[in-house]
């Protein structure tokens, strides 16, 4: 990774809680600078209290608003290395068959998980660029399997997947990987799953290491399983 600052810099959406925090806080004691992202601000402010230094901008990702708002913070940082694109919307809970979904419900998901995506990287391109960074798209299983009442929360991560391959194709300078992180034991998991114990999932902070190693060797830019990266760091 060529970054044209000194330190490395990473902007992570939905950092409040999850994947998200996890990423956070070991990027963070990694010698990272952050720029963190999440609709609620008190949860936020936790993450923040444990990563000194990192600028915390709470709003939602759909708010075009908001977004500006995160890209004036990596401006001030001088540059971007990688972008996170982890803030996602399950819908409904418990989540329903396509024939039941409520179509305004879907259209939120696809302005979280697809356009909203997209238009940060719209706005941060000129940063990655110059860093030959990298954009990590948090995608699913579902995005590829046909799940049932998964239709909506599925396709939605399978036409992000789809704009991530594109953008590989079209922006050869920076990396861009679409992950799928598995299951895991968070409160978006949970509410896909009311009233069962999912005590069994692993814990976000068990897929960093995947991630962090798929970051360190940045293989050619594609869809990978952080199950993949696993094994792969346990073999080695």
């Amino acid at each position: 990774m060529t970054s044209t600052h000194n330190i490395p810099t990473a902007l992570i959406t939905g950092a409040s809680r999850g994947l998200g925090r996890a990423l956070a806080l070991d990027l963070h004691a990694s010698g990272w600078q952050l720029v963190l992202d999440a609709r609620g601000a008190a949860a936020l402010d936790d993450v923040a209290a444990r990563v000194p230094g990192a600028v915390t901008v709470a709003g939602d990702v759909t708010d075009a608003r908001h977004r500006a708002a995160l890209t004036a913070a990596v401006d001030a940082f001088g540059g971007l290395d990688l972008l996170v694109n982890n803030a996602s919307e399950l819908g409904p809970s418990p989540l329903p068959r396509l024939a039941d979904h409520p179509l305004d419900a879907l259209r939120r998901v696809y302005e979280t998980n697809v356009l909203a995506p997209l238009a940060l990287v719209q706005l941060l391109l000129p940063a990655l660029r110059a860093s030959g960074g990298t954009v990590v798209d948090i995608s699913s299983d579902a995005a590829t399997e046909a799940y049932e009442t998964w239709g909506g929360y599925g396709s939605s991560k399978a036409a992000l997947d789809h704009l991530s391959a594109v953008l590989a194709v079209e922006e050869p300078a920076i990396r861009v990987f679409a992950v799928d992180p598995g299951d895991m034991r968070t409160e978006m998991h949970q509410r896909a799953f009311p009233g069962e114990d999912i005590s069994d999932r692993p814990s976000p902070e068990a897929v960093v290491p995947a991630l962090r190693r798929l970051l360190s060797v940045r293989p050619a830019s594609g869809r990978y399983r952080a199950s993949d990266w696993a094994l792969t760091a346990a073999a080695r």
